[in-house]
C-alpha cells in the first residue's frame, strides 16, 4: 500500500513563497504519475500540477503555471511543489496524489493514492 506524506504547508504573506514536499513509501507500480491538488473551503478539489515520474514531463493548471514548479527526485521518492508569488486565492489544503497512467491526469478520479493534505494559508 502506497503511503504519501506531505509537508511544508504554513502561513505566508501574499507575494511570498512556499515549498511543499511529498514523500512516497514506495512507487513500484508502472507508469507512475505524481500530482498536486488543492481544495479551498467550500470548493471542489482541483488539479494544480503533475509530473511524469520516469520522463519528468509536467503539467500545470492555468492559474498556477507561471508561479508554481513541480519536480521529482526518484532517488528519494519525493515530489516537490515550489510556489511563488502566492495569492490569497491559493489558500487551500494541498494534497499529493499518485496514479498509474501514460499521461498526466487532471481528474482526481484517476489518482489511486492520496496524502492527508497540508494547509497553505496566504494572507493579504
Amino acid at each position: 500500500q502506497v503511503q504519501l506524506v506531505e509537508s511544508g504547508g504554513g502561513l505566508v504573506q501574499a507575494g511570498g513563497s512556499l515549498t511543499l514536499s511529498c514523500v512516497a513509501s514506495e512507487l513500484t507500480f508502472d507508469h507512475v504519475v505524481m500530482g498536486w491538488f488543492r481544495q479551498a473551503p467550500g470548493k471542489e478539489r482541483e488539479f494544480v500540477a503533475g509530473v511524469d515520474w520516469s520522463g519528468g514531463g509536467t503539467s500545470y493548471a492555468d492559474a498556477v503555471k507561471t508561479r508554481f514548479t513541480i519536480s521529482r527526485d526518484p532517488a528519494k521518492n519525493t515530489v516537490t511543489l515550489q510556489m511563488s508569488s502566492l495569492e490569497p486565492e491559493d489558500t487551500a489544503v494541498y494534497y499529493c496524489a499518485a496514479a498509474s497512467r501514460y499521461y498526466i491526469p487532471t481528474s482526481e478520479a484517476a489518482y489511486d493514492y492520496w496524502g492527508q493534505g497540508t494547509q497553505v494559508t496566504v494572507s493579504s
